[in-house]
């Protein structure tokens, strides 16, 4: 049954509600008709999704050291065979989603599937673990290499102040946040520009770096599989840092909700999208290879640049622009992407109930979009936030590895279930597997920071039965919980999202 607009003004459950003309509701207001819902919009086209995937992975990794690979395979040739395997895994991982994203229509992403198929418990410690921790850090670090390569044409001759990267780090993240928070339309736009940005910056390497070959610049790829380490004991490791450069392919099962004809545009978008990453990614490196050997490129803290000076004169200053403006669009689709996120996990009752309210004009889940602010300046300003990631990257891999998982299992439990799109079983299988790998492979490289992670993550549980499980909370919580919500609503003009027809 479909419920009718509300017009009182507080809810059951003490909360205001919102009304058909869009406005948090008063005395004598009088429904003009015609109006539209307050509720999240279907406004994702397939371009704005290939530019939310392409955007979110293209971050700064790709420009600035990927001398990860190179570090653990010992060799050109094995480090660009690398990069195109994981790009061929992220594919694998990518069409998996595509398959839960158009099986299970529900934003949310990880979150949802595992909500879906293993419960609400480890749902929660996902979220938990994500809001807490984990976003905050991946924004403020993407946000830090943004502040750094902006104002490096303005700091040529000496060293950039560590409170002045700090600053315009956050001026950037209250930009992302507000322009979130003020309309889904402007956001993708913006998002769409960027990605065009990106791209670009990849031609300006990749083009230079393609007249080199044709030059005959070929040295550094003879006798390309032999280097001074190639340890095959060391290509696990490899292989993670290439799968954390392809990470973000996850990004628009995030926002299913809001995307325009989800059953055809989810899996076009993703391949479309892998695709264009993946070539850009092996032919990026390739470039590299033309004009910096392995040495060179090893002792390089940040490649593109490096490459630039060499090739391009004074345009390379134009790099760090481009740089700064590859990470800003990472956090402006990783703050659109997660806000989402923490929406449906409140509206599923595992996160206070402010975070799944709309404002009643822009129609943006602006609570979700702001919590992640005051957390991610605490971030900013505290702490080793690459030592924090590397606690808990395992916890992406694992919960990712579960969701795909569950793909499987949904596929012997619920055979009937209607899917507009699948995939060959081994796509799923071979990718749940090589998560799980990794997540096997930092417990042992790395214990003690994968222990402190696996610690944090399990902090989860007692905070599930804590605020989730035990509905004997004390009288005076209960109101006080129902007043601070009022009070935000109110403050920030946001109502519980009507139901859809």
């Amino acid at each position: 049954m479909v419920r009718k607009p509300v017009v009182s003004t507080i809810s059951k459950g003490g909360y205001l509600q919102g009304n058909v003309n869009g406005r948090l509701p008063s005395l004598g207001n009088k429904e003009p008709p015609g109006q539209e819902k307050v509720q999240l919009k279907r406004k994702v086209t397939l371009l704005r999704g290939v530019s939310i995937i392409i955007g979110t992975i293209i971050g700064a990794g790709i420009f600035i050291s990927p001398k990860g690979v190179l570090q653990n395979t010992g060799s050109v040739g094995m480090s660009l065979t690398i990069w195109t395997v994981c790009g061929v895994l992220s594919l694998f991982g990518a069409l998996s989603y595509a398959e839960l994203g158009t099986t299970i229509k529900k934003s949310g992403g990880h979150y949802t599937y595992i909500l879906e198929v293993f419960g609400p418990l480890p749902a929660f410690v996902r979220v938990w673990v994500e809001l807490l921790i984990i976003r905050p850090a991946a924004t403020a670090v993407i946000s830090l290499a943004f502040g750094r390569y902006i104002l490096e044409p303005f700091f040529i001759q000496c060293e950039i102040p560590e409170l002045a990267i700090k600053l315009i780090t956050a001026v950037g993240i209250t930009v992302v946040m507000v322009l979130n928070s003020m309309s889904v339309s402007w956001s993708a736009r913006i998002q769409i520009f960027l990605t065009f940005c990106k791209l670009t910056a990849i031609l300006i390497i990749i083009v230079p770096g393609v007249m080199q070959l044709i030059k005959g610049q070929t040295q550094n790829f003879k006798d390309a599989f032999s280097g001074r380490d190639s340890s095959i004991t060391r290509l696990p490791l490899a292989f993670y840092y290439g799968m954390y450069a392809y990470a973000g392919w996850f990004y628009l099962n995030f926002v299913t909700e809001e995307v325009e004809n989800p059953e055809k545009t989810i899996p076009l978008a993703i391949c479309i999208s892998m695709a264009i990453v993946t070539i850009g990614y092996v032919l990026t490196n390739v470039a590299y290879f033309t004009t910096i050997n392995a040495e060179e490129l090893l002792l390089s803290n940040a490649v593109a640049v490096t490459f630039s000076e060499r090739l391009l004169g004074n345009f390379s200053l134009a790099v760090p622009i481009f740089v700064a403006l590859s990470c800003f669009g990472s956090m402006n689709g990783g703050v659109f992407a997660v806000s989402r996120l923490f929406y449906v996990a409140s509206r599923e009752g595992h996160l206070p109930e402010i975070l799944s309210m709309i404002h009643v004009r822009k129609h943006t889940p602006l609570p979700a979009v702001i919590v992640l602010h005051p957390l991610t300046m605490i971030m900013l300003f505290s702490g080793d936030l690459d030592s924090l990631l590397n606690f808990l990257s395992f916890a992406r891999w694992l919960f990712i590895g579960l969701a795909v998982a569950g793909l499987i299992y949904l596929r012997y439990k619920c055979p009937d279930m209607h899917r507009p799109f699948k995939v060959p079983l081994f796509i799923p299988a071979l990718f749940s597997f090589t998560c799980l790998f990794m997540v096997a492979l930092s417990l042992y490289s790395d214990p003690f920071s994968t222990g402190i992670g696996f610690v944090i993550t399990l902090t989860g549980v007692p905070a599930y039965y804590l605020f989730i499980i035990w509905d004997k909370k004390p009288r005076w919580f209960r109101i006080m919980s129902e007043r601070i919500t009022r009070t935000l609503q109110i403050i920030l003009e946001v109502v519980p999202e009507e139901d859809k027809l």
